[in-house]
């Protein structure tokens, strides 16, 4: 595979975008280069990083789950997301922080200073709902976390649109 067909995008990006702005919405960054991934591992105290995907079966529920968990009285210091088959090189380098875990889209992980602690992987995001997800995070986010949520007020929460759409569904990006 050539650089230029691993760096363009697998899916539509108009199409993926409400899936990355539901994520943003709640105050996670997009981490778009390696570069930025290696910014924001480096960095001291807690991360919540979501490998982010369009499959509606498993990111469907992760995503609400995320957003539900960031509403909790304590949260992670840095809240990241890269979005797997768009940013490859950088869902690359931000799985290689992952050590030990097969490659899975989605996945959610919490890492302090860079140290993995707390990680769902798709196959137990994909049997559980978004309440279930968003409990998983919250005994991790008790447990390791101290900066003060929620991530954003409630009635913002509110008014974000959940997107429960399968990836089968949107278009591959052309060739260029």
């Amino acid at each position: 595979m050539s650089e230029i067909q691993f760096a363009q995008p697998m899916y539509d990006p108009d199409a993926v975008q409400p899936m990355r702005d539901e994520l943003i919405a709640v105050g996670l960054k997009e981490l778009l280069s390696p570069e930025d991934v290696d910014e924001m591992m480096n960095q001291k105290g807690t991360l919540l990083l979501m490998v982010n995907s369009v499959c509606g079966c498993a990111a469907g529920n992760a995503r609400p789950g995320v957003m539900l968990a960031l509403q909790n009285k304590v949260i992670p210091d840095h809240l990241a997301t890269v979005f797997a088959g768009q940013e490859r090189e950088a869902t690359e380098k931000a799985r290689a922080s992952m050590q030990g875990v097969p490659p899975s889209s989605p996945c959610i992980a919490l890492f302090k200073d860079g140290e993995l602690l707390h990680i769902l992987p798709r196959w137990e995001i994909e049997t559980r709902t978004a309440q279930q997800v968003a409990e998983s995070l919250l005994e991790a986010f008790d447990k390791n976390c101290s900066t003060q949520g929620p991530s954003i007020p409630p009635e913002e929460l509110e008014k974000i649109p959940i997107i429960k759409a399968c990836g089968s569904s949107i278009p591959l990006s052309p060739p260029s």
